[in-house]
């Protein structure tokens, strides 16, 4: 973990080394932080929780963007506040709690199992985080996986994507929906309607940007999105060989096989 990154003066960043994996922690007046999709390895959390405390820092809330392995960890040494995340996400991450570390071991990292995905689901009908600090407010939609959740810190014009909006990596699809580049499309649309002047964008995987890196990767996912539903999208830079992995080029080829069996009669 690189440390946590002041994005402003309420938002900071901490970059992991897997998979360019953001942790994005929101911090309140009374010293009570929120902690956003914390990662990855037992070391990198035990850091994190290391630097929270440096900066005299406790954990008041947890918010996990989707149910996916990687965004639903934990560790004792965040103590044990509550983990929000949308009915969606909370139902597929409890549904996903024996797969769920299997999948963490097979690409080297170990997990809590006991930690792993306990989430708590947003009231419903509340469109913002509840905890006593900044407002953050819940932009639920379906694109990449059930239930996924932008978060908006309002008064900073903070983005925090989840998933979407990467430098790094092309929009992946939830292959298993109805209508998966529907979905993704009407998830871009959404985002750009209510935080589309954002002065900050956090993604997921990749590197924070500014409201420039903002509208570009938004144009950039529109014309990938568009690409792949015409059976292109191998020219996008982000599948450049020498920059893309190949866990990632092998997503795009199974997106284009995914999309092109849509379309045959």
């Amino acid at each position: 973990m690189a440390g946590l990154a002041e994005v402003t003066r309420t938002v900071l960043v901490a970059t992991h080394d897997f998979c360019t994996h953001t942790t994005t922690v929101v911090v309140g007046d009374d010293g009570g932080c929120l902690v956003v999709d914390p990662g990855v390895t037992p070391a990198e959390l035990s850091d994190l929780a290391g630097a929270l405390t440096a900066r005299g820092l406790r954990v008041a809330a947890g918010f996990a963007t989707h149910p996916h392995w990687d965004h639903v960890l934990w560790s004792r040494a965040l103590g044990d506040p509550p983990r929000f995340a949308s009915a969606a996400t909370t139902a597929a991450a409890a549904a996903g709690r024996a797969a769920g570390p299997a999948e963490a071991r097979d690409v080297g990292v170990d997990v809590d199992g006991d930690l792993f995905g306990l989430l708590t689901p947003l009231p419903y009908g509340v469109g913002s985080v509840p905890w006593h600090g900044p407002r953050v407010d819940v932009v639920e939609h379906r694109a990449h996986a059930p239930g996924h959740a932008a978060l908006v810190v309002a008064d900073e014009g903070v983005l925090v994507a989840g998933d979407l909006l990467s430098d790094l990596e092309v929009p992946l699809l939830d292959l298993a929906a109805a209508d998966p580049l529907g979905d993704y499309v009407a998830a871009l649309d959404l985002i750009e309607a209510l935080a589309g002047d954002a002065r900050f964008v956090v993604p997921g995987h990749g590197h924070v940007g500014d409201a420039s890196d903002l509208r570009r990767r938004l144009a950039a996912d529109r014309r990938y999105l568009a690409d792949l539903a015409a059976g292109r999208g191998d020219d996008d830079p982000r599948l450049a060989e020498g920059v893309a992995d190949d866990w990632l080029v092998g997503d795009h080829r199974a997106q284009q096989a995914a999309v092109a069996a849509r379309r045959r009669p």
